[in-house]
C-alpha cells in the first residue's frame, strides 16, 4: 500500500470470516453501503488478536473505489 500520509482510515463491521485470514466488511461510502475483503494488519497478526463477525473494525484503504482494504485495529 502506499505511505500512511495518503491511506484513508474507514470505520466498518465485519460481516463474515473467509479462509486465509480475509474478512467480508461492510462500511458506508459517500452515504451508501458497501463490502469489501479486507486481511489483518501485521500487528494484529503477531500479537494473535482475533477478529469476528459483528466486530467493529478501522481498515486502511488507498482510496473509497478498491475492493480490498488491510485492519488495523478492532473497536
Amino acid at each position: 500500500m502506499k505511505d500512511d500520509g495518503k491511506l484513508l482510515k474507514v470505520e466498518g463491521i465485519v460481516l463474515e470470516s473467509l479462509p486465509g485470514l480475509l474478512f467480508r466488511v461492510k462500511f458506508l461510502s459517500s452515504g451508501k453501503e458497501k463490502e469489501i475483503l479486507a486481511h489483518p494488519a501485521g500487528k494484529l497478526k503477531l500479537n494473535r488478536i482475533k477478529v469476528i463477525p459483528g466486530d467493529r473494525v478501522v481498515m486502511e484503504m488507498a482510496s473509497e473505489s478498491d475492493e480490498r482494504s488491510r485492519i488495523i485495529r478492532r473497536l
